[in-house]
């Protein structure tokens, strides 16, 4: 049947349907090989729902699912950075795509991709040659793109809002109508896909000048009659990339390859072809509504994972026998492990539990094994308990495997694609295997399932998320071990004994995984832990394991440096106070300055009745001129530098490699933050000379650079964005410095008479604002009185009202759900909003800021988690993450290219869950040490 009038083409997005879904679901794998399938079951869902709802009046004669074929196109021979800023599919999508095609030949729908061609082309081409035969068209797609095609017959539907989009609707998203889209579109650019167009100007700009000029070749002929001065230059000077963005944006209706739309004839799905399918991806839920609609039988799905309950309809975890530790099993032969392995296999998971002897995984040994493929069910291999008197084993215990032969006999399941490899905090076994060459993957971390449903609510231990999920407390281990100066070492029980603590804990970790699972979805985190938690295990992992080189004898300069200067101020202290005394003690301390003294201000703590000397009131003291306070505060610094660092940071060098390896707490910080110990290297104090030197000692090896990068302003970028505030979106945008404009903008001094004072007021109150600064906190910070700073912060939230908007939005938000959220979908829980008096106010300003700070942390692990790919093919190494900042080491030679790469990843770490109204600025350095770097 040829195609002319009165017939009417359906043409589907393909590709936008399988990104709406792999976002939309929680990951599904297919139980009997672990393939992933959860964006292909959300795609089969949405194609099913789209030829249900075709159905009737005004039903498609001819449709067809149209895909992207591959990445590169002919358009990057016109540009070759054309949408060079995209990130790769994550890892579990990549299998999913061809999937995709075979569920669309499955439901008998024309499937259609093209080499160097987009998707958007085919249909540009397709519904061009439709309307050309007289038909209909509908583009079922919301994609802007598309849009230049609306109009004669041609109109497009989009599928997340139900809403038609013709003409009126493309003039009011662009300003202008179809036939003028990409003129506007070469002017405005397009970030996401790397389209350079003319910098500074956004649609409504854009539409203004072509309606003003007609087209787009005439706005740039006549040019020179813009009034604007920067305008004017703009389109003169980036004529050229104006031109070719035009050809990027246009879609090609002409070149593809004859299609003939005879072929894309609607017809009935095959349903023996369609059940085959989805029994073969094991959709039951889905094959049901197909065979009902059939009136066929229920089809046979062996092995079906159970469809992941709505998030309105979480079902209550199962009512489980308890955990019986009787019931456990020693392993202290191959033979005995192998049917517990037979069993994981069969499983496809898990719970894993690694007992080291000590806390340092990179230096530990393997006391032993626990493992649990199940309720009810655990086991422990023991491989390297020993002797201790009082019955126990004398040397090394018997009937035990040796750590080589257990991995050896593990490796295969440990590696095993198919199988989940379940922990709490599992990074820590993961970094003890690596150190064997095993790779632990895939795995999953109760820690971090509780975390992205809880943070901020509670802890995430091991034995309290037991208690408040399983009802389940184990008992003490002290118990076991002992207590005081008798007490055992883990180590140091007999196998038997030591199976039974170890077991319980492989098995409370199953049953957390279990009880988690279908409340990820429901509590709306899904997305937090798969894409933000659990791909940066492998991430910090090897950081961890990389290291930093340190220089020693830098070092102990310093301290050197530090002991003379600590002497010093303790003169002055002294000579100041009148007699000597322990500085250190804030008991003696108080009573110099407040009884003998007489200084003002002193309030006696709530605990011991002492007068208070923290910092916050020796720096009130300072600001009023006192110099006594100030001098111990300056002692209190260096003492600090001297204790936590370059004393102690020569104790953390591992003898093996000669570095120093931190230690990342994925979980450490109710906003997202990461938290570094064992050394601490997150908080060196740098708005210092003394803490800046702590730097100097964090050096690259010989041929080798460290290279730093950070984000610039980043929580005000965020700011600017969430709160919409124009004017710091503009100055942003514009590249000017926002503290200048700040000042400029409340105090009415020209940009060009600046002066450093009036800057650094603004500068104050523009990250004092993040953190719900209050009048008295800024009059501390700026040392002036509490009702100027406080008349600064009313001055400034009439200039940015949205600000204030902003502020009260958050704490209703906060008052309302009991958490905020992220853009990114995190939730910070905020228990004390509800209370009343100081705890309220602490939670209000966590409220306003974890908003703020939780979005910074999620686009630096966003960068974090897509770096290891980008830097594929370099030496150079990622080592550290300090908040903003993210520190490198590579050779002297791939200094410019990793820092090309690095920069390209963290400023475009947003996209494409979010599209931020600001530009993210990175800026770099590299040098022999950390300072130099930075």
């Amino acid at each position: 049947m040829s195609f002319g009038k009165g017939h009417h083409l359906h043409l589907i997005d393909g590709s936008a349907f399988i990104f709406r879904a792999y976002h939309a679901l929680p990951p599904l794998t297919r139980k009997t090989d672990g393939l992933p399938v959860g964006a292909v079951a959300g795609f089969c869902n949405m194609l099913w729902k789209y030829i249900e709802d075709s159905r009737g009046n005004d039903a498609p004669t001819h449709a067809a699912v149209v895909f992207d074929h591959s990445a590169k196109t002919f358009r990057n021979d016109l540009y070759a950075d054309y949408k060079a800023n995209r990130p790769d599919p994550p890892d579990d999508l990549r299998p999913q795509f061809p999937l995709t095609r075979d569920a669309t030949r499955a439901f008998n729908v024309a499937c259609l991709e093209i080499k160097d061609f987009e998707a958007d082309d085919i249909i540009g081409a397709l519904a061009c040659r439709a309307r050309e035969a007289g038909g209909k068209v509908t583009i079922i797609s919301s994609d802007k793109d598309l849009m230049q095609l609306v109009g004669d017959g041609v109109e497009m539907l989009d599928p997340i809002k139900n809403k038609r989009i013709g003409r009126d609707e493309v003039f009011e998203k662009f300003g202008v109508y179809p036939e003028k889209v990409t003129d506007v579109q070469a002017l405005a650019g397009d970030s996401v896909d790397n389209v350079p167009g003319a910098p500074g100007i956004g649609i409504k700009t854009a539409a203004q000048l072509i309606n003003e000029f007609g087209d787009l070749e005439s706005l740039l002929a006549r040019a020179d009659e813009i009034k604007q001065p920067k305008r004017r230059q703009t389109l003169i000077d980036h004529a050229d990339n104006i031109r070719v963005s035009k050809q990027l944006v246009t879609l090609d209706c002409e070149s593809a390859p004859d299609l003939t739309l005879e072929s894309l004839e609607v017809a009935e799905p095959d349903h023996k072809q369609l059940l085959d399918f989805l029994s073969e991806m094991q959709f039951r839920t889905l094959a049901n509504r197909v065979a009902e609609r059939f009136r066929l039988g229920p089809p046979a799905i062996i092995d079906a994972p159970a469809a992941p309950p709505a998030a309105a309809e979480a079902a209550p975890p199962p009512v489980l026998p308890p955990i019986d530790p009787a019931s456990y099993v020693t392993i202290t032969d191959l033979d005995a492990l192998a049917p517990w392995l037979a069993a994981i296999g069969q499983e496809g998971a898990v719970a894993l539990d690694l007992q080291l002897d000590r806390l340092d995984e990179l230096q530990a040994g393997l006391t032993g094994v626990a493992i649990s493929p199940g309720v009810g069910l655990g086991a422990y291999i023991p491989t390297g308990h020993l002797g201790g008197g009082d019955g126990l084993f004398a040397d090394r215990a018997a009937d035990q495997l040796s750590p080589e032969a257990a991995l050896d006999a593990l490796r295969p399941m440990l590696e095993d694609p198919a199988i989940v490899k379940i922990g709490h905090d599992i990074k820590r076994d993961a970094k003890y295997l690596a150190r064997h060459g095993i790779a632990l993957a895939p795995v999953a971390d109760v820690m971090l399932m509780s975390y992205a449903m809880s943070a901020g609510a509670q802890g995430h231990g091991l034995d309290e998320l037991s208690e408040g999920n399983l009802g389940h407390r184990r008992a003490p281990l002290k118990e076991v071990l002992g207590s005081g100066r008798n007490a055992l070492t883990f180590a140091r029980l007999a196998p038997d004994v030591a199976t039974r603590p170890a077991a319980e804990e492989a098995e409370m970790i199953w049953r957390l995984w279990q009880n988690f699972r279908p409340r990820l979805p429901a509590a709306g985190v899904t997305a937090v832990y798969e894409t933000l938690e659990r791909p940066l295990i492998p991430v910090l992992a090897a950081m961890e394991r990389e290291g930093v080189s340190i220089d020693p004898a830098r070092l102990n300069r310093m301290s050197g440096d530090f002991a003379q200067k600590l002497a010093g101020i303790e003169d002055d202290v002294f000579r100041l106070a009148g007699q000597r005394f322990n500085i250190g003690s804030p008991k003696q301390l108080g009573e110099i300055l407040f009884s003998q003294m007489g200084m003002t201000g002193g309030r006696k703590s709530g605990k011991t009745g002492a007068l208070s000397t923290g910092a916050d009131v020796l720096e009130d003291l300072a600001g009023e001129g006192h110099e006594l306070p100030q001098r111990v505060l300056d002692w209190r610094l260096i003492s600090k530098l001297k204790a936590t660092y370059t004393d102690a940071l020569q104790t953390y060098v591992n003898p093996d490699s000669g570095r120093v390896h931190t230690s990342y707490q994925i979980a450490g910080a109710t906003t997202g933050r990461l938290a570094s110990t064992e050394p601490n290297l997150q908080n060196i104090p740098i708005r210092t000379e003394e803490g800046r030197r702590i730097r100097e000692a964090f050096v690259a090896p010989p041929g080798k650079r460290l290279i730093s990068l950070d984000y610039s302003q980043i929580e005000l970028r965020l700011l600017a964005h969430v709160a919409d505030i124009p004017a710091l979106k503009q100055a942003f945008r514009e590249g000017i410095d926002i503290h200048t404009m700040t000042a400029s903008q409340m105090f009415g001094v020209p940009i060009d008479k600046m002066d450093r004072e009036t800057r650094n007021r603004a500068k104050a109150i523009n990250f004092g604002v993040i953190y719900g600064i209050s009048g008295f906190g800024l009059a501390r910070n700026l040392k002036i009185p509490r009702a100027e700073a406080q008349a600064f912060i009313d001055t400034y939230f009439e200039r940015f009202p949205e600000i204030r908007a902003y502020m009260d939005n958050t704490v209703a938000e906060a008052k309302r759900n009991g958490y905020v959220s992220t853009m990114f979908g995190r939730r910070i829980h905020t228990p004390g909003i509800a209370l009343n008096g100081p705890a309220q106010a602490g939670a209000r300003r966590q409220a306003i800021n974890a908003p703020i700070q939780g979005a910074a942390a999620d686009i630096i692990r966003r960068a974090m988690i897509r770096m290891p790919d980008a830097l594929e093919g370099l030496q150079a190494r990622m080592l550290l993450q300090v908040h903003d900042e993210l520190v490198f080491e590579a050779p002297e030679a791939e200094v410019d290219e990793l820092i090309a790469r690095a920069r390209k990843v963290m400023e475009g770490a947003a996209e494409p869950v979010v599209r931020l109204s600001v530009p993210l600025v990175v800026e770099g350095g590299a040098g022999g040490s950390w300072a130099e770097a930075h």
